[in-house]
């Protein structure tokens, strides 16, 4: 059973990861593997230096994500070249990893940005964790000390909730206890493992 898990910035999408991987789904993070493909020593970070220059490497030898992602925020065009050097790696190691998954597992796919890529329709079930825009507002001031200014343009560059909520299969609202959440989260973990469609 291959699932898609997304949700905007501050869904709390991480926490629902979380449960889900304590309920027995092998969970495939598209972020922590987009960091090891570029991590020091990595042909994926050498290609990285290739494109970008030397100048994108910390003292340390690893990649400055800050340095990459102000380039290929202002960029579409270099943003399209790192996409074409670390895409191919991620999806690499996700068949690698999916593979040695047991075949009646529940494989979910952690992926941020499911709605904009456009690769919905590749898993059997798409799982949206939701929350208002002004939630995600409030979260990102209190727990990420931004800006407003800074959370609504992170908010922006992403897809709307509506987008999102097109392609789910299920959503899991996030606006209540984390107790709500967590029995939200075992009732969607319970349709996926039979396979029932929700109501």
């Amino acid at each position: 059973m291959r699932v898609g898990l997304t949700g905007g910035i501050a869904s709390g999408k991480s926490t629902v990861s979380a449960i889900l991987a304590e309920l027995g789904a092998v969970v495939i993070d598209a972020d922590q593997i987009a960091r090891q493909v570029v991590a020091k020593g990595t042909p994926g970070l050498a290609a990285v230096v290739e494109a970008f220059g030397p100048e994108i490497l910390t003292a340390e030898g690893e990649m400055d994500r800050a340095a990459v992602g102000a380039i290929v925020f202002a960029d579409a065009g270099r943003r399209k070249v790192l996409e074409g050097i670390v895409h191919p790696l991620v999806f690499e190691r996700y068949a690698e990893l999916e593979a040695a998954a047991d075949p009646d597992a529940v494989v979910v796919h952690d992926i941020p940005l499911l709605a904009e890529g456009g690769r919905a329709d590749t898993f059997d079930a798409v799982v949206v964790v939701d929350v208002p825009v002004e939630t995600q507002v409030e979260r990102m001031l209190r727990e990420r000390g931004m800006s407003r200014e800074d959370a609504e343009a992170r908010i922006a560059a992403q897809a709307t909730r509506e987008q999102r909520r097109a392609i789910a299969t299920y959503v899991i609202d996030n606006t209540g206890t984390l107790e709500d959440l967590h029995q939200r989260v075992v009732e969607v973990f319970e349709g996926l493992v039979t396979g029932a469609r929700p109501a």
